[in-house]
């Protein structure tokens, strides 16, 4: 059944349906901010689908299906360029056409990061605490002004390359830093905080910075990250924002 979730004995659930019955049907409309969202009246839906890569490309595609079924017309993919440094282009030509397609019919791509994991450097003493500390500052984290911009800029080319321009940027993690904040102005339109959805300022008068708006996560490792889902799509329901921001994780919620 379309809509359900069931892993290995966990209970089925299903968090598309807790926010279709907790909000009015859509009707689809671009976000401002970049993000594209489902205008509801007085509020809106932005939801974006974590993770996209040749490896979770089959699951994506059903659960953005999956997305449409229960109304929500259009969604923001985020996409890693080189997951393990292998381009997404070359490992699955058949994603990057699905993605051209999606653009083209009203889905936002954003670039997630560039391969998505933490950098490693030389060996040094005290390695394995540092790896912990690098998880926690996510993948730009441990990356001087130049190899920020390296990473950014590589990983917009892989995209363009493989037939798709990605408008916005979302760090893995929500994990961003001042290099990355630099080096995301001079390529992309918007990016998306934890907290706040930002686009670049084209009036001396607009800062770029939209109202407060958390993303709330739908779906996790474990049964906990499972059954956690419809009762926080529906404590997300009650949050005072203009937006509604809905994570999907590939690996978390979905058909």
């Amino acid at each position: 059944m379309m809509g359900r979730v069931e892993h290995r004995g966990w209970p089925a659930v299903d968090a598309a349906a807790a926010v279709r019955d907790a909000l009015a049907s859509p009707v689809a409309r671009p976000a401002s901010s970049g993000l594209l969202a489902l205008d509801r009246g007085a509020r809106t839906i932005a939801v974006a689908l974590h993770d996209v890569e040749p490896a979770t490309f089959e699951r994506c595609a059903v659960m953005r299906d999956w997305l449409a079924d229960h109304g929500i017309d259009r969604v923001t993919l985020l996409v890693i360029p080189a997951r393990d440094l292998h381009p997404a282009g070359r490992r699955s030509p058949e994603m990057m056409r699905w993605l051209a397609e999606r653009q083209r019919t009203g889905d936002a791509i954003a670039q997630h990061g560039f391969h998505h994991g933490a950098h490693c450097r030389a060996a040094t003493p005290g390695r394995d605490v540092a790896r912990s500390w690098r998880a926690v500052r996510g993948e730009f984290g441990g990356l001087d002004p130049a190899e920020t911009r390296r990473a950014v800029e590589a990983g917009w080319r892989l995209l363009k390359l493989g037939g798709v321009e990605p408008t916005g940027f979302v760090a893995p993690a929500y994990a961003y830093t001042a290099a990355l904040h630099e080096a995301l102005a001079a390529r992309f339109r918007w990016w998306a905080g934890l907290w706040r959805l930002h686009r670049q300022p084209h009036a001396s008068n607009d800062s770029g910075r939209g109202q407060i708006t958390p993303a709330w996560r739908l779906g996790g490792p474990g049964p906990l990250g499972h059954l956690a889902a419809p009762l926080i799509a529906r404590g997300a329901t009650r949050w005072p924002s203009r937006t509604l921001r809905l994570d999907l994780l590939v690996r978390g919620v979905g058909p």
